[in-house]
């Protein structure tokens, strides 16, 4: 279930589909993200695409040598774009390709506008979605293009998980029939959660290579903006990191700090023992020859050692500076500990460091208030004066009492630990120290339990009921995991390592955004998923 493979076939067959010739794909802002993930410029050139436009822009020229395949939201701009662009077509033909289905009455809109019959073929099928939200179009793009046709179970505390398990059924039920799906005798499974069960999580630092990247820097749509570095080249004010394409990033995206630095420095190691010497001799046409041969590869190796020496020195250089390594032993501690007193001198101890973050002070204060809301001894509103004196501005202090509000013990469909249950705190902490590399790394993710209980067949039904009278009776083998509010990297490494320990489970985790503790807001803001 590799939902990169899938939305790269996706669009070979779009443009295979076009027959031979020159090619222009037609876009909108958000498909021109998709295929920009899953292609690189000069492998979608290959197949004699040399243009790429977008269908909002006004000036565009007329090339009617050219055959426009059209990749597009069927969002109303989009559809409207699209019937003014076939009133006055620009190119010989057009393919149309939408990202999700589309109703009877826009086709009907788009027929009429094709006067000129410019249109080949528009790919789209008899669906209203206008009451439907935008997320429930990502999660059925995603399930369409892997051709699943799930069982689907949701989080029972969560009305909005409940929702979107309905309006995915409704859509993926009737949409079923339509396409060539391959039955099999244990059918795939949808597992809808929400964010306000496990808010601790986005909270945290994650100390993995991927995972520190998009925290630290921002990874968006694989891309980094490193244009405020210090001193920074020309050519590395945005690097992209994409495991499709990078077989260093793709060895080390799941690999931890301390790792990376090592594995860099071997990197660098062979890269100077590849490197031409200075005084090669060129003295015969073999010897050029195969300095021509492998320049490209010694050019290749020359950028994939510049780009990740920068992004690791630069995550070296945050780190030292918002003394994160501190931070982080606490944020642990806070997230699988149970020491209420410790805990306290430690959070208070960092609020006092001016050398601490604003953001890093509020996270802290956020994860005691989560962990601690309730304790008899709870000094929150001591540590909020704390943030106050700090100079925190009343808007983020604010968001303390928001997390709380979000994802605090009243909400939340099942406890991340009970104080009251000595056992269960045993078991928690031992949990955490089970294969724990390091003090960063104790904290396992609510989802990695809720997965193993999944697969092992013991997660009740009073607390992830089914949709419908059926019931899943064998061992899910496929399983869709998707987290209302968003997802994390740290939960991205849980999957990762469940699909490497548990043979015949293959599991793709997805969610309404990717968090790192800027955007730890827990927003529902529906983010693309095809």
């Amino acid at each position: 279930m590799n939902v990169t493979l899938a939305v790269k076939q996706y669009i070979s067959k779009m443009i295979e589909n076009s027959g031979p010739g020159m090619k222009v794909l037609l876009m909108d802002k958000e498909t021109t993200s998709i295929v920009s993930v899953v292609y690189t410029q000069s492998e979608i050139l290959q197949k004699e695409v040399y243009l790429f436009e977008r269908i909002d822009s006004q000036s565009r020229d007329n090339m009617k040598h050219l055959k426009a395949i059209c990749f597009l939201r069927p969002t109303k701009e989009n559809v409207e774009n699209l019937i003014q662009e076939l009133r006055r077509p620009k190119y010989s033909v057009y393919f149309i390709y939408f990202s999700n289905v589309i109703s009877k009455s826009e086709i009907k809109a788009l027929a009429e506008a094709d006067e000129q019959e410019v249109v080949a073929e528009v790919q789209g099928r008899s669906w209203e979605p206008t009451l439907l939200p935008r997320t429930t179009q990502g999660l059925t793009s995603v399930l369409l293009a892997l051709k699943k046709c799930p069982m689907i179970r949701y989080q029972l505390s969560s009305d909005m998980a409940k929702r979107l398990g309905e309006s995915v059924k409704q859509i993926i039920t009737k949409e079923y029939e339509l396409f060539d799906f391959r039955k099999t005798e244990v059918p795939p499974l949808l597992l809808i959660m929400d964010r306000s069960d496990d808010a601790i999580t986005p909270l945290l630092n994650q100390w993995t290579y991927q995972a520190m990247v998009h925290e630290l820097l921002g990874l968006n749509n694989n891309r980094i903006d490193l244009s405020r570095v210090p001193g920074i080249s020309k050519e590395l004010k945005e690097v992209v990191l994409s495991a499709e394409n990078d077989e260093f990033y793709a060895n080390n995206l799941y690999l931890n700090f301390g790792e990376i630095g090592t594995n860099i420095k071997n990197l660098m190691e062979d890269f100077q023992k590849k490197k031409p010497k200075e005084q090669q001799k060129l003295e015969s046409i073999s010897d050029m020859k195969a300095f021509v041969d492998n320049y490209p590869q010694f050019k290749k190796m020359s950028g994939t050692v510049s780009k990740h020496v920068t992004v690791v020195g630069e995550l070296s250089r945050l780190v030292s500076e918002r003394h994160l390594m501190e931070v982080s032993e606490v944020e642990q501690e806070l997230a699988c500990q149970n020491d209420h007193s410790s805990a306290s001198q430690n959070v208070r101890r960092l609020l006092q460091n001016p050398r601490v973050s604003e953001l890093d002070a509020v996270r802290l204060v956020m994860l005691y208030a989560l962990r601690y809301e309730r304790h008899s001894s709870s000094i929150l509103p001591s540590l909020m004066e704390e943030l106050n004196r700090k100079g925190v501005s009343e808007r983020h202090r604010r968001m303390v009492t928001s997390m709380v509000e979000y994802g605090g013990k009243r909400v939340r469909g099942s406890d991340l630990i009970n104080p009251q249950d000595a056992v269960a705190i045993t078991k928690q902490f031992f949990k955490g120290l089970k294969g724990v590399e390091n003090v960063y790394t104790q904290h396992a993710p609510l989802l990695q339990e809720t997965l193993d209980q999944l697969i092992k067949g013991r997660l009740k039904d009073s607390q992830f009921p089914y949709l419908g009278p059926s019931s899943l009776r064998d061992r899910p083998q496929d399983i869709i995991v998707f987290v209302i509010g968003g997802a994390t990297y740290e939960e991205a490494l849980a999957v990762y390592n469940l699909n490497r320990t548990m043979p015949g489970v293959r599991i793709v985790l997805g969610g309404t955004t990717i968090h790192n503790t800027k955007r730890s807001d827990s927003s529902t803001a529906p983010r693309d998923l095809l």
